[in-house]
C-alpha cells in the first residue's frame, strides 16, 4: 500500500501518519477552505480539493490502494447535545466513503470516528454496503494513549479489507506519556486564581484538585462537564482534546488555559506543524484531527497484514 487518499482530511493527522508509515497520500479533500489551506501548507506534495464529498467526481481522484477517511463525528458524539438537523448531515458523510470505495475498489480502507459511530442506527446498513462491495469490516476501539500520545482519546478505527474474514490487527502497546511533557511552563500569560469574576465552580474544582492530587500543579477541566469535577495528575496523559478550549493548567496560585501549541503536542503533531494564527481555529482543527502516531501504527500493521 504505497498510495492513499485522505477524505475529510482536516488538519492532516491521517496524512501525517501515512507519511510516517511510508505511504504517500496523493489526494486529500475537505469542505472547509481553511482546513484545506493548512493541510496544503503542511503537505505540499499532496493534491488538494475543497469540496462537499457528496458531490465528488470520483473519476477525477488519483489511483490509490488505501483509502483513509475520518467522516464527521459530531452527529455520533455523546457530547453533541440535543439532536439537531445538522447532526443528520454530519452522520451522512459516512456514505461518501462508500461512494469512493465503490468507484475505486482500493485494496483496503481505514476509517476513523468516535466509538459511538458503531451505535448509529444506520451503521449496520453502512457495513452491509461495504460488504456488498467485497470488504470485510473489523472495528478496533483504541485509546491514543496506548500509542504513545500524551492524551486519553478513545476512537474506533474500522479496518476494511478484501479478505474472506475481518482482520484483527495486533497493534503495538506503547508506554503512556505524561501530560507534563507537553506543558510550556515558562511561556504564555498566567493569571491569578483569585481574581474578580472567577467562577465559584472553578474555584471549587481547583480546591478539590489540590486535595485529590496532593499538590498545587495539575490540569483540570475548566468547565464542569466531560472529565469530572477535579484535577488530573501531571504524571498521566491528559483527557481528550476537543474542538473547544477545555483544559486548564494550575500552577500554585496561578492558572491558564491550554494553548494551541500544547494541544498540538497533546495530539502528537511535531512542534513545526503549521497551525492557524487564530487560537479558536487551531483548537477546532486539532480537536477534530486524527493522532498521527495512531494512524501510523494502524497503517504499518495493515500493510504487513495485506
Amino acid at each position: 500500500m504505497t498510495k492513499a487518499i485522505d477524505l475529510f482530511a482536516g488538519l492532516g493527522g491521517f496524512t501525517t501518519g501515512a507519511r510516517m508509515a511510508g505511504t504517500q497520500v496523493v489526494w486529500a479533500a475537505n469542505h472547509w477552505p481553511l482546513a484545506v489551506e493548512f493541510h496544503q501548507l503542511n503537505h505540499p506534495e499532496t493534491d488538494h480539493i475543497c469540496q462537499d464529498l457528496h458531490q465528488a467526481d470520483w473519476s477525477q481522484v488519483p489511483a490509490h490502494d488505501l483509502l483513509l477517511a475520518s467522516p464527521a463525528c459530531q452527529g455520533h458524539s455523546h457530547a453533541r447535545g440535543k439532536d439537531r438537523p445538522h447532526h443528520d448531515a454530519a452522520r451522512s458523510t459516512a456514505w461518501a466513503v462508500v461512494s469512493a470505495v465503490e468507484y475505486h475498489l482500493p485494496d483496503a480502507g481505514l476509517i476513523e470516528n468516535v466509538a459511538s459511530f458503531l451505535k448509529w442506527k444506520l451503521y449496520p446498513a453502512w457495513e452491509q454496503a461495504m460488504n456488498a462491495l467485497g470488504y470485510s469490516i473489523s472495528p478496533h476501539i483504541v485509546d491514543a494513549a496506548d500509542h504513545g500520545v500524551p492524551q486519553h482519546r478513545e476512537r474506533v478505527f474500522i479496518v476494511a479489507t478484501k479478505s474472506k474474514h475481518p482482520i484483527k490487527l495486533s497493534l503495538p502497546l506503547r508506554d503512556h506519556v505524561p501530560v507534563s511533557n507537553i506543558i510550556e511552563w515558562d511561556s504564555h500569560n498566567w493569571t491569578p486564581i483569585r481574581k474578580p469574576g472567577r467562577s465559584k465552580n472553578t474555584l471549587a474544582r481547583i480546591s478539590r484538585g489540590r486535595k485529590d492530587i496532593g499538590g498545587d500543579r495539575f490540569v483540570m477541566p475548566y468547565y464542569g462537564s466531560g472529565s469530572g469535577l477535579t484535577g488530573r495528575s501531571l504524571d498521566r496523559p491528559i483527557g481528550t482534546i476537543t474542538t473547544r478550549d477545555r483544559w486548564a493548567i494550575v500552577r500554585g496560585d496561578k492558572m491558564r488555559m491550554l494553548k494551541a501549541s500544547e494541544c498540538r503536542a497533546a495530539m502528537g503533531f511535531d512542534a513545526d506543524y503549521k497551525l492557524p494564527d487564530k487560537h479558536k481555529d487551531a483548537v477546532f482543527m486539532l480537536g477534530n484531527a486524527v493522532c498521527p502516531q495512531q494512524a501510523a501504527d494502524f497503517i504499518e500493521k495493515l500493510k504487513k497484514a495485506a
